[in-house]
């Protein structure tokens, strides 16, 4: 894990950018079972309304009061300021913060926020408490949100759904469309369609670590219209960082969130 110092925010011009148009036989996001999602079969058949698609909130028993703790009020005033920024703070997570954490099933990670961000409250049927040590299912990690710009959330996957290979790299799971075609859904919260909605990928080496990152524009996803995602894999779990906005909030906000993304570090 690097130092407080290293969490500077990269600028985009340092991203290897890997553009390029998508070929119709991209491999399509397979049929995932998850709390997280609902997942219709495809998105013809929810412009139809053939496809029941329910919010996550109806996958938590309204009754259940078990949440991992979060601190509603704005991380300005509880977590350091950014070295490399003073505009932001830094969140270094810890083994306080996740059931995961705390199992060592994910590492420690950590990003730069705005000071009026909130962190989210998540229900145990997301967060993965009941299952670790050994999740079949990604869950949610953490959660933030600013009701002008966004919200950011930490998605984690056991590696066991991407590949066989014991602490296997990104590399070794596939291209970023190979990824992202398994991983889409928990960005969007219900489907994506590689061939429209996904439309810029690039690698990021930071040291040792490889990530791949993602531009997509999705207009029927729960999460927002516009995402963007980077993913990462260490260990024996693939972590997705993903940056969400409205249409209505993308037009100021897209340069903030793409700072968020770009801290984001393993």
């Amino acid at each position: 894990m690097s130092s407080m110092a290293s969490a500077s925010v990269s600028p985009l011009s340092t991203i290897v950018s890997s553009s390029k148009p998508l070929s119709s036989n991209k491999p399509k996001p397979s049929s995932l079972s998850s709390p997280l999602l609902l997942q219709s079969s495809s998105r013809r058949q929810f412009l139809k309304g053939s496809t029941v698609l329910l919010p996550l909130t109806t996958l938590i028993p309204l009754h259940s009061p078990s949440v991992s703790h979060a601190k509603e009020v704005e991380v300005g005033s509880y977590l350091p300021q950014s070295s490399s920024d003073p505009g932001f703070v830094l969140f270094q997570a810890s083994s306080k913060d996740t059931p995961a954490l705390r199992a060592g099933n994910v590492q420690p990670y950590k990003f730069v926020l705005p000071p009026t961000w909130k962190q989210l409250r998540i229900a145990n049927i997301l967060s993965g408490n009941y299952c670790q040590p050994k999740c079949a299912e990604p869950w949610i990690e953490v959660k933030f949100e600013d009701e002008k710009q966004g919200k950011v959330q930490v998605v984690a996957s056991p590696l066991i759904r991407l590949t066989n290979k014991p602490n296997a790299t990104l590399e070794d799971i596939g291209n970023p469309e190979k990824v992202i075609g398994s991983l889409g859904p928990f960005v969007t919260g219900n489907t994506l369609d590689l061939d429209e909605e996904l439309v810029e990928t690039s690698v990021e080496k930071i040291g040792d670590q490889t990530y791949y990152r993602y531009l997509l524009e999705t207009p029927f996803a729960l999460t927002g219209s516009h995402n963007i995602a980077k993913a990462t894999a260490k260990g024996n779990t693939v972590i997705l960082f993903v940056a969400s906005a409205s249409d209505k909030q993308w037009p100021t906000s897209q340069k903030t969130l793409k700072a968020i993304v770009d801290s984001f570090q393993v």
